[in-house]
């Protein structure tokens, strides 16, 4: 379901609700109950294993385990946060010369199952590629397509989600209760949010002595949001460098997003920049007039009306007269699908929920959001907008079931323990102060000023940007359009470098994708490390 206004964000970044995925009761899951004590001190699991990429062995040493966060000033001595990880490091190699990257779904508090066991992880879980995978038993197979050739990896996931937990050490229920509402004040924000991914870098590699390695933080969805609050941080706070940041289904700027743009009238942005989105799942499901016979050059030709006609439409607003709207209809039914009489009744605003329902309508299908290449029966054939994510509904339980097999049966970790999807999150402040600003922002969320800043402050970091054509959750060319608007000198776009591939927000879904990303991203680390550069 949709909800609206800020609370779309929040929806519209993550694969579901809130699920508790396994059967064992968290004794710190009680609202009741201390904190065990367990919870308050750094925990690690340490095993072996073996992965091929790509036809070559690795040996490397897993931990499963967490961090332990505290407050600053006053509070430095109060735990605040138990953030758990998973470290993927290869063995027989000078850890001062190998790179790290360290890798984060999104949500806001998501746990991050989704790329640890999907895309770079040393085991991947099979899945349908546009389809509903069938139920369990399901397939964990050796992952072809690891990282680990090009870069040690730590899986982190968000505070309350996974293992991850809030603190609040206090023995007195009433006074734990309230601290653990303070708690949850200062954490699910942007800013909170981003401090603690900050510190939670810094112990790691403090404690597994990295400081001296290429760095690298990779971010999905609300990831990419997170990492350009994260990149500033560690630059400009913590004096870290970072060699690159790969971003992959990129959001950085919330006025850009397709879902509930109507909420913020007279802004016409999300219309202009989902289209091209709209027009490539489509072209998939042969729902256009004429097919195309290829699909990039297809987009290329809708970008360009997008940005040109289109968008001049948009900005007549009621200026706009007749013949102009029929034809700017009449054009917008040929790269869509949708009939000329509902575009004009939508006042050639469609956004992405809209879409979702009516695209494939005359069958009672509903059109995926994350990964606009899968369908699944409407919920309700007569809504003005879909009611839930067919690509979420067809996966979801294969990561979760595999997850929480995998880490507990080969990574010796979470006996007893409850691994939560996604964090139980109330109210995510969504207010941001950027760089250089003196008070936070109430509008909606826009962290491409912390990129910006992280890149004029550290002029050699690259960014690798990386999204999937059929993402209707975080379209690609609203992630193109950000970083082509960027706040930074001409000079610093060279060290940006795109990659679309023909797959959703997830682009790892579809297997020949994942081959790509994997050695894009690869490739992007090796020219970036700097290792035997000096």
């Amino acid at each position: 379901m949709r909800k609206l206004p800020l609370a779309i964000a929040l929806a519209a970044l993550t694969l579901g609700s809130v699920v508790h995925a396994a059967d064992k009761t968290d004794k710190a899951d009680k609202p009741n109950d201390k904190p065990d004590a367990m919870l308050l001190k750094p925990q690690a699991s340490e095993t072996s294993g073996t992965v091929k990429v790509e036809g070559k062995s690795i040996d490397y040493k897993a931990v499963a385990g967490t961090l332990v966060l505290h407050g600053s000033g006053d509070k430095e001595s109060e735990p605040q946060v138990s953030m758990f990880y998973t470290a993927y490091l290869k063995k027989g190699v000078e850890p001062g010369k190998r790179p790290i990257t360290f890798i984060y779904n999104g949500g806001p508090g998501s746990a991050t199952v989704w790329l640890h066991m999907g895309a770079f992880g040393p085991k991947r879980v099979v899945t349908s590629d546009d389809s509903h995978t069938p139920a369990a038993p399901y397939g964990l197979v050796n992952n072809d397509y690891s990282l680990l050739d090009a870069s040690d990896l730590v899986f982190i996931d968000a505070p309350g989600a996974g293992f991850s937990r809030l603190l609040a050490d206090e023995a007195d229920k009433g006074k734990r209760d309230e601290l653990m509402k303070e708690r949850k004040k200062e954490i699910y924000g942007v800013d909170g949010d981003g401090h603690a991914f900050a510190q939670f870098i810094t112990q790691f590699l403090s404690k597994y002595n990295r400081w001296n390695s290429p760095k690298y933080l990779f971010g999905e969805s609300y990831g990419t949001t997170r990492s350009a609050v994260v990149a500033n941080i560690l630059e400009n706070e913590d004096s870290v460098d970072l060699n690159g940041v790969i971003l992959l289904s990129q959001i950085l700027n919330f006025d850009t997003s397709i879902d509930g743009p109507a909420n913020n009238p007279g802004v016409d942005l999300p219309y202009v920049v989902g289209l091209p989105t709209f027009a490539a799942t489509a072209y998939y499901h042969h729902k256009l007039p004429q097919q195309p016979a290829a699909l990039e050059p297809f987009l290329r030709e809708v970008e360009q009306f997008a940005m040109g006609d289109y968008a001049s439409a948009l900005m007549a607003g009621s200026r706009l007269d007749e013949a102009r709207k029929q034809q700017v209809a009449q054009k917008l039914h040929q790269y869509t699908g949708l009939p000329v009489a509902y575009l004009l009744k939508a006042n050639l605003r469609v956004d992405g929920g809209m879409f979702e329902h009516e695209l494939q309508a005359d069958g009672d299908m509903t059109t995926g959001r994350l990964d606009s290449r899968f369908s699944g029966p409407s919920l309700d054939p007569l809504s003005k907008a879909s009611d839930y994510d067919p690509q979420s509904s067809a996966i979801s339980s294969a990561y979760v079931a595999a997850f929480n097999d995998y880490v507990r049966r080969e990574l010796k970790f979470g006996d007893g323990l409850t691994y939560r999807l996604f964090a139980d999150i109330d109210h995510w402040e969504f207010s941001h102060k950027a760089p250089g600003a003196t008070e936070a922002l109430q509008q909606s969320t826009n962290v491409m000023p912390d990129l910006a800043t992280a890149m004029k402050t550290n002029p050699n970091l690259r960014i690798s940007l990386n999204g999937g054509y059929y993402d209707l959750a975080t379209p690609y060319f609203a992630a193109d359009y950000e970083m082509h608007h960027m706040p930074i000198p001409a000079n610093l776009q060279k060290n940006i470098s795109y990659a679309w591939y023909p797959s959703g927000h997830m682009v790892y879904a579809h297997e020949d994708s994942l081959k790509q990303l994997h050695d894009n991203v690869a490739r992007f680390i090796g020219e970036t490390d700097n290792v035997g550069k000096r």
